[in-house]
């Protein structure tokens, strides 16, 4: 009788380990994209005008599934920095902020979608200081992965 249990608990323990294999395989470990090539805007050194509207566009993808995309406007007066990019722009003198801009915006996402092209309009009030900026544009998946895009930016 223990001789017929064993090819059974064999096979069983199989099917326990094959099962969990093909989970693992579906875990999704791969950062989104965040493209701001030619077409995209704001790029690296963009100048937006103060009272101005302008389009935040960028190509957004994910190997598995988009979540949400934010971005973050915000000055850049004591030259800090979160640049993902190379080159660098010319930056303005030191100063100390008296009425910044400050834009902290989250767009929906449909779900299900691989890629998304963004084009969302935003706006500059016409009161608020001009210099140096930092925008940035944060890309998570729906796994949980996120990616930052760091531009600087100036508005004039």
């Amino acid at each position: 009788m223990k001789k017929q249990q064993f090819p059974l608990l064999v096979l069983g323990l199989l099917l326990c380990f094959s099962a969990c294999k093909k989970e693992n395989e579906a875990i999704d470990t791969e950062y989104p994209v965040i493209d701001v090539s030619a077409a995209a805007f704001p790029q690296q050194c963009s100048v937006i005008k103060r009272g101005e509207k302008f389009v935040f566009k960028a190509k957004l993808s994910d190997n598995a599934e988009l979540g949400s995309v934010s971005i973050d406007i915000h000055h850049n007066f004591d030259h800090h920095n979160h640049s993902t990019e190379v080159n660098e722009c010319n930056l303005g003198a030191v100063k100390q902020p008296v009425k910044p801009f400050l834009l902290i915006k989250d767009f929906p996402l449909s779900a299900g979608q691989k890629t998304h092209e963004i084009a969302q309009e935003v706006t500059v009030p016409a009161d608020v200081d001009a210099g140096d900026y930092h925008f940035l544009i944060r890309l998570t998946d729906k796994a949980g992965w996120q990616t930052l895009k760091g531009l600087s930016i100036k508005i004039n």
